[in-house]
């Protein structure tokens, strides 16, 4: 096989970051807190590959291979295509039993690869969704994090501000939100990985913007805040009665062997499946408007605390307060 030598550097350079490894001191990783939602009780998350993540983002030497080869395109997507092979399907009972994921929520088990265990669907009654109209609901299970105002709070890290100019690159639609507020859902490999519309309303807009695929953990985000704003992402503009313009960002990650959207035509309905992440952890990103929502409290004083919340597709995250409501 061949590779040119732009690859070939690359390549070079992860070996010997992987033979210093076992030179270099080694640092046990934080413990991922959050709050389970249903509980109210602070949890520490199982993070696969935590190990590697802290010496990739916090070890200076993985940081080399990192910015040489994990962050490309080539490595997340060569890890999906093996996640689409036959042979992945052995990872899934080891998977499940570590994470302890319930599949009898699920609509099929008949997984013939890992991607298909990954993206499985859930049966309806797993996930009823607020059908209240003046209620906006989570887009996907995952933790939460969530600013009723950009413009006033840090992102993530202290001092650090959110660039909604380089994260939507649409300098007059990031205006539109530059005091609005935001929810940030972040999927880990764990975590069912289908996504859905948030509200009801007219799709007027659609993005696809290239970038990198750094991860979105917690233990990567804390070294670099413009993760969000380098990685490749999408996003849908929704028109809505209640709720002002929403916009709707899915952000890839390390891993994430692509993006893909299930929905069809102009029409978001509150609820109904948008579409799915294969392998990887990876978020979703909620804009909305000032003045056209009000976060649930509970989100707000968790978030105040740089604590995220557990919370599953469909279930109340805000409710209108928009002039435009009727």
């Amino acid at each position: 096989m061949f590779f040119s030598k732009k690859t070939k550097s690359a390549l070079a350079i992860l070996l010997i970051a992987f033979v210093a490894l076992f030179f270099y001191p080694y640092k046990k990783p934080e413990a991922i807190k959050y709050i389970d939602r249903d509980t109210g009780k602070t949890l520490t998350e199982k993070t696969p590959a935590a190990f590697w993540l802290n010496w990739l983002y916090v070890n200076p030497v993985g940081e080399l291979s990192l910015e040489a080869l994990i962050k490309r395109k080539i490595v997340s997507e060569w890890y999906g295509r093996q996640m689409d092979k036959p042979s992945s399907a052995k990872k899934i009972p080891g998977f499940v039993k570590e994470y302890n994921i319930d599949l009898s929520i699920a609509e099929d088990t008949g997984f013939h690869t890992f991607n298909e265990f990954f993206i499985r669907k859930l049966k309806p009654e797993a996930r009823p969704v607020d059908t209240n109209r003046m209620v906006a609901v989570s887009s996907a299970d995952g933790k939460v994090l969530v600013w009723s105002n950009i413009s006033e709070q840090d992102f993530v890290v202290k001092g650090e501000k959110f660039n909604l100019k380089s994260f939507i690159q649409n300098d007059s639609l990031a205006l539109t939100y530059n005091d609005g507020s935001m929810m940030l859902f972040r999927l880990c490999p764990s975590d069912y990985h289908r996504f859905h519309f948030p509200v009801s309303g007219k799709i007027i807009e659609t993005k696809k913007i290239a970038g990198d695929y750094y991860s979105v953990s917690p233990l990567a985000v804390k070294k670099r805040a413009r993760i969000f704003c380098s990685n490749k992402r999408e996003w849908t503009l929704i028109k809505t009665k209640r709720f002002g313009n929403v916009l709707m960002s899915e952000v890839g990650a390390t891993m994430v062997g692509s993006i893909v959207q299930t929905y069809d035509g102009d029409t978001a309905v509150k609820g109904m499946e948008k579409g799915y992440f294969k392998f990887g952890g990876s978020s979703i990103v909620l804009l909305f408007q000032r003045g056209s929502i009000k976060i649930d409290d509970d989100l707000l004083k968790n978030s105040s605390l740089n604590m995220e919340t557990s919370v599953h597709y469909g279930e109340h995250v805000a409710h209108s307060i928009s002039k435009q409501a009727d």
